[in-house]
């Protein structure tokens, strides 16, 4: 064997040593589960009113016209710049927001939640209006959406009784203590999602969420984020701020 080939060989060798170093650290980060949530599933209330009543007639991104769109998405061109986010779903919220300002209380901040994204990802995506940075952190998606706890969301339901995560856009309301200790509640704006104050559908820390590349436990429909984060990320998008949940 000449010295390049011998050369050539170590190099192949070290290069398919690293290779599966790297496979076997993400199976391994990805192979651990958390725990689902433990307490009771809140009962439907049929009762519960909206926060946000002056949200009723928000205008559609689909109905925004093509030529408005390209020009909201100029306007925005600084957001996002380390593209934490994926660019549709960016596009779809960024429109939703400017085309209903007037009816957004807190225009702070914009949050991209990616249940398409696995449970091992930081999917929750937190815009800082003002300078275009996104804080990317974990978040739990329901029982209901993902059966066999793999860290894949594959279903989504608006239902009582689903356990599911709900798509489309949310307004945040006011914070309370609860079960889950300081929580953060929301309204559903699309027909996916209009029954999320009815189910008590909110935001709160938990103890089977971590900041960290593990299969996050589930919990009842509630975006639930880590409860080291809930106070920092509650204070920040409570009284109507916008939150655009999808899947791809």
């Amino acid at each position: 064997m000449t010295k390049k080939t011998l050369l050539s060989s170590l190099v192949l060798t070290a290069y398919l040593g690293l290779a599966a170093c790297a496979g076997n650290s993400e199976d391994l980060s990805s192979t651990e589960t958390l725990q689902d949530d433990a307490t009771q599933e809140q009962v439907f209330d049929s009762t519960a009113q909206t926060e946000n009543p002056e949200a009723a007639n928000m205008v559609e991104e689909n109905a925004v016209a093509t030529s408005t769109k390209s020009a909201i998405l100029k306007e925005y061109d600084y957001v996002d710049p380390n593209r934490a986010i994926n660019t549709d779903a960016l596009a779809k919220a960024l429109i939703y927001f400017d085309s209903n300002k007037s009816k957004i209380k807190n225009k702070n901040y914009v949050t991209v939640i990616d249940f398409g994204a696995k449970s091992t990802k930081a999917r929750f995506h937190i815009i800082d209006m003002k300078t275009g940075k996104v804080w990317s952190i974990h978040v739990a998606h329901g029982k209901g959406s993902d059966s066999n706890h793999d860290g894949y969301a594959e279903k989504f339901s608006n239902k009582s009784g689903s356990k599911a995560s709900s798509l489309g856009y949310y307004l945040t309301g006011s914070t309370y203590n609860g079960s889950n200790g300081l929580s953060l509640r929301l309204d559903g704006l699309s027909s996916t999602n209009s029954n999320a104050r009815g189910r008590a559908v909110v935001i709160h820390g938990a103890s089977y969420v971590k900041e960290k590349s593990v299969i996050q436990g589930r919990s009842w429909g509630c975006p639930a984020v880590a409860s080291s984060l809930k106070t920092k990320v509650i204070n920040m998008l409570k009284n109507g701020t916008l939150i655009y949940a999808y899947a791809n």
